[in-house]
């Protein structure tokens, strides 16, 4: 990259691979931002990525399970899958498209393939919900591919902006509290990227296709690279063609507690969500749509 040292931006702390694991009816996945990452990379709770061609890793799905007090975010690039939810509600996520729900104070949801062979690929991100929020009404919403938009930037990098903002266009999403900034970014063959993001917020770049170069260090492809905090900028780049999503939040700072798919602050109230739970709370709590 032509840049300067001093205008590189950040460098990266730490590369991670993520750990082979399976989740719902057997669904292979890479697990990426784990449980021990999660303080570092608050306000974010975990990253899956999933990239299956032989159905029989993707076909049983996520049957029906709870969530409570954070957000899940499904960015789906190639494959479809359906939701269901306690309230009724239901949607299909297709190649390109994002959902973006907010589980709050509780609801059952199942998401299955809606394909029977192809390639079923994508990412799941949980993002962490404030304490004055955790029990707020759940609410969904499904972003088609069209919905969300997309620059081309002089040095060719395309830029499909989810949530946050990025070259003066606004993403799909906004959110209060964490901020988050959600960038797909792909690069031709020589390319670059800059982007600006707060140094109090905390930051990654995972690779998906190929690899790019971050301050002068390599990040290969199926690898996430934690992004330090001593710049408000990072500068990317690519000899060949390579993609990558750029994820950057606020983190929340606030104690976190997590039992599974229920992410409190205290324990207490993890036994509480289990209580609600046993109650039949989450079959009767209202999903709203945003």
């Amino acid at each position: 990259m032509a840049t300067s040292e001093s205008a590189q931006g950040r460098k990266i702390e730490r590369l991670v691979k993520g750990r082979a694991t399976s989740d719902g009816a057997g669904v292979k996945l890479t697990r990426v931002l784990t449980h021990d990452l999660q303080h570092r990379l608050d306000p974010f709770l975990m990253l899956d990525s999933f990239r299956n061609e032989n159905p029989d890793d993707y076909m049983g799905g996520f049957p029906d399970h709870p969530h409570r007090g954070f957000e899940t975010v499904t960015y789906m690039l190639a494959g479809r899958m359906r939701h269901h939810d306690s309230a009724g509600n239901t949607g299909l996520l297709g190649p390109g498209g994002v959902q973006w729900m907010t589980a709050g104070s509780g609801l059952i949801h199942s998401e299955l393939p809606e394909q029977e062979e192809g390639l079923m690929e994508g990412f799941q991100l949980w993002l962490n919900l404030p304490s004055h929020r955790k029990m707020s009404a759940p609410s969904y919403r499904d972003i088609p591919s069209e919905a969300i938009p997309e620059i081309v930037l002089a040095d060719g990098a395309k830029v499909r902006v989810i949530a946050g903002s990025s070259h003066g266009t606004q993403g799909a999403v906004v959110r209060p509290d964490t901020e988050p900034l959600y960038l797909d970014v792909h690069l031709p063959a020589g390319g670059k990227f800059e982007q600006p993001i707060p140094a109090s917020h905390n930051a990654f770049v995972y690779v998906y296709r190929g690899e790019v170069r971050v301050a002068g260090s390599v990040v290969a492809e199926r690898t996430m690279a934690i992004l330090s905090n001593e710049s408000d900028s990072v500068a990317i780049a690519a000899e060949a063609p390579a993609r990558f999503i750029l994820v950057a939040g606020k983190p929340l700072r606030e104690p976190i507690a997590q039992h599974g798919p229920f992410v409190m602050n205290t324990m207490e109230q993890i036994e509480q969500t289990f209580r609600d739970y046993r109650d039949g709370f989450f079959e009767a709590n209202a999903v709203r749509k945003d």
